[in-house]
């Protein structure tokens, strides 16, 4: 990953995540997905290939929420945004909280992996 402060967005030190911030950020089901994703094995990800069906300007919306709650860090890479998930620093802050999140987030979609659409099109709280 490129370090280099320049290419990097704004985002919390680790010692200015908070509990609350982070559970917000993935609480959403197109965050959690987010996360999911990266903590899938995607140590670094383009914005553009999480293929969210949403706008673009409300992809940089989400990815914001996340990046300002401390859960993911982005920097450029040329015209693209990349996103790495910051596993190591929550989970020193929060010790498994991520990882039981995301475990339930699977078990929850192995139970119902289509959401109805009364679910699908509940207003979120951004």
């Amino acid at each position: 990953m490129n370090d280099d402060a320049s290419t990097r967005l704004p985002e919390p030190a680790a010692a200015e995540i908070r509990l609350a911030a982070v559970l917000h950020a993935l609480a959403e089901p197109l965050r959690l997905r987010i996360a999911r994703e990266l903590a899938a094995g995607h140590l670094e990800m383009a914005c553009i290939a999480f293929g969210l069906p949403v706008t673009k300007s409300t992809a940089t919306h989400h990815f914001r929420v996340l990046r300002e709650a401390g859960v993911i860090r982005q920097h450029r890479r040329g015209t693209s945004r990349v996103s790495t998930l910051r596993s190591a620093e929550l989970d020193a802050l929060f010790p498994g909280l991520l990882d039981r999140l995301l475990a339930a987030a699977e078990a929850e979609e192995l139970r119902d992996p289509a959401p109805t659409s009364a679910s699908a099109a509940a207003p979120t709280m951004e």
